[in-house]
């Protein structure tokens, strides 16, 4: 029995999620939250094989709760974690990335087939890698052209950068010295082929990045 946490803001989601996954006679629905931090409390409990994610809890969560990524990194990081399974609309650079340096195993769109899905998940509950075709499309893009494609760090600064926070309470949020900070822009700066943040940011929406 492979034993199912749903974590989702939508109720109207997880509840479709709860009777999808439910008719399988090998998945157990054990919990459904609705915040990062419920998500994470409910895997420490332990009894739990795979975390269905969403990734954005709300437009902009607080700086006390949990993003999908930050959550996921916290729940991987707990003793014998289940598998996390990210499943979201979201496909840009920076969710994908995020999420699977956070340690999901797996990364699939909400727009996924019934079909899809279940075999996802019991992918996932054997540890094996789980990715939507589009997602998987993004992670080759990255691997056959390394010298352009942003790192997980320079997306985070660069992402930052976006909601206008300065070089120093970037430096602060991530722990980083404002030369760092200089310096991930200046790579961004130089793998975008743009001259400022304000290039940097609209460039990087239009590719998708951010």
């Amino acid at each position: 029995m492979i034993n199912i946490l749903l974590a989702d803001d939508h109720p109207v989601v997880r509840a479709g999620l709860s009777s999808l996954l439910a008719s399988e006679e090998d998945f157990q629905i054990v919990g459904m939250v609705g915040t990062p931090d419920e998500a994470v409390a409910a895997a420490a409990q332990g009894g739990i094989d795979v975390v269905l994610m969403d990734l954005r809890f709300g437009d902009q969560p607080s700086e006390k709760t949990a993003g999908g990524v930050e959550a996921t990194r916290r729940i991987r990081a707990l003793d014998n974690p289940p598998q996390v399974l990210v499943v979201t609309n979201y496909s840009t650079d920076g969710d994908v990335v995020g999420a699977v340096s956070a340690g999901a195993v797996g990364y699939l769109l909400k727009d996924s087939s019934p079909e899809d899905l279940i075999a996802g998940v019991r992918d996932a509950a054997a540890g094996e890698s789980v990715l939507s075709k589009q997602v998987a499309s993004k992670i080759m893009g990255r691997m056959n052209n390394p010298m352009t494609a942003l790192s997980a760090r320079e997306i985070e600064v660069l992402s930052l950068v976006a909601q206008g926070q300065s070089n120093r309470a970037i430096g602060q949020k991530l722990f980083l010295t404002e030369a760092t900070v200089k310096s991930h822009m200046g790579h961004v700066f130089n793998k975008l082929d743009v001259t400022s943040r304000t290039a940097a940011v609209a460039q990087a929406r239009q590719r998708g990045i951010i």
